[in-house]
């Protein structure tokens, strides 16, 4: 057996089984005028969905909220003809061995006042704060925040109905839900605030109306991460303890897969606990909860993707590290980003041993890879 055998063994999740581990990590590309994905999205995935891709995790697609994008050339999840253009991507991917899943996101307070596709919106969020505690703007309402829930369900609901494999709810990196997850930002004294475990229950809501729109067999994949944009060192669980209430809310919701974030996937979680070499996110979360996990964060390179946001190039790095660590269970799928944004043939070249053919990440070609 190879030593890259156990990436490209099979998974079975809920009603769907995924050929192998290796996800393709959502990746922003802003490739969608108007927030229409054309053809040439459709043909990006389909070759990575041929080049050994078991599940393809699309860039953020919004949700049907006025204030969810501040950018128009990012792709919309509600319009009709974005939505055309979506189920061009699935037929797409569908002639392959690929799997699929649309990333269902809303960028909340990130978003500049006055930008996107429709300028005059509001930005949401949990209190109407910045990142730094400063009022801005009114706190929502209960039934304000029930339609921002309602726009996941509606937009899971989609995905379900153009014949998506899966779909992921974006609750990372400092938007929207992440910001219901932040104490700095979420100061809500209702049901959706509160304590750590009281601040997930936006994300838990979400979960349980996209459930009723997907059925039964269609597994739901929750991205979190304890890093922000808008602070790097944050943490929401500073425990192991904290972190196991906090996922219970998702896994009583009915969540499936949980993509834990990292800047650097091979980074301990709580080093005062196991080790500097002790278990990652995804491995916290697959030993608390039981539940499928992914594991992301500059897998196959050497520096993490903030730096690339500024323009910075990466080597490559083995992968022997991250697949004996998913041989012995600690997690369960490894996500890739930039690594396969270079290079859409990647996964084919680590099965086939081809690493000789790999190249560092070119952070300068990043607008014209397809």
């Amino acid at each position: 057996m190879s030593e890259t055998a156990p990436l490209f063994e099979p998974i079975k999740i809920r009603g769907l089984t995924v050929p192998n581990r290796v996800v393709m990590a959502p990746m922003t590309r802003s490739f969608s005028p108007g927030g229409v994905p054309g053809e040439d999205v459709a043909e990006y995935y389909a070759r990575r969905g041929d080049a050994d891709v078991g599940l393809i995790v699309t860039e953020g697609t919004t949700v049907d909220r006025g204030g969810a994008s501040n950018d128009p050339r990012v792709p919309n999840f509600h319009a009709a003809e974005a939505l055309n253009g979506w189920s061009k991507v699935v037929e797409a991917v569908h002639k392959t061995p690929g799997k699929i899943a649309p990333q269902l996101w809303h960028v909340g307070m990130m978003r500049k006042p006055g930008t996107g596709p429709d300028p005059d919106a509001v930005s949401d969020s949990p209190s109407g704060r910045t990142h730094k505690g400063k009022q801005v703007q009114p706190e929502p309402s209960e039934s304000e925040v029930a339609d921002m829930v309602m726009a996941y369900a509606n937009a899971a609901g989609e995905a379900k109905r153009l014949g998506f494999d899966a779909i992921e709810i974006h609750g990372a990196h400092g938007y929207l839900i992440d910001e219901f997850f932040w104490e700095v930002m979420n100061t809500r004294e209702d049901k959706y605030g509160g304590d750590l475990v009281g601040r997930a229950t936006f994300a838990g809501d979400i979960i349980r109306e996209c459930r009723k729109q997907v059925g039964d067999d269609m597994p739901i994949i929750l991205r979190f991460s304890q890093w922000k944009q808008q602070e790097y060192t944050a943490r929401l669980a500073s425990t192991p303890q904290e972190l196991e209430a906090f996922l219970n809310v998702f896994a009583d919701a009915g969540v499936d897969v949980l993509h834990a974030s990292q800047r650097r996937w091979w980074e301990s979680e709580f080093p005062e606990v196991d080790g500097d070499d002790g278990l990652n996110l995804a491995g916290w979360c697959k030993k608390l909860t039981g539940l499928t996990s992914i594991t992301v964060g500059s897998v196959g390179l050497s520096s993490d993707f903030i730096g690339a946001f500024a323009g910075q190039d990466s080597k490559t790095r083995p992968i022997s590290d991250v697949i004996e660590r998913l041989d012995k269970g600690e997690f369960d799928m490894v996500a890739i980003g930039r690594a396969l944004l270079q290079d859409p043939l990647w996964a084919e070249k680590i099965k086939e041993g081809r690493v000789d053919e790999l190249a560092d990440y070119d952070a300068k070609a990043l607008a014209t890879l397809y």
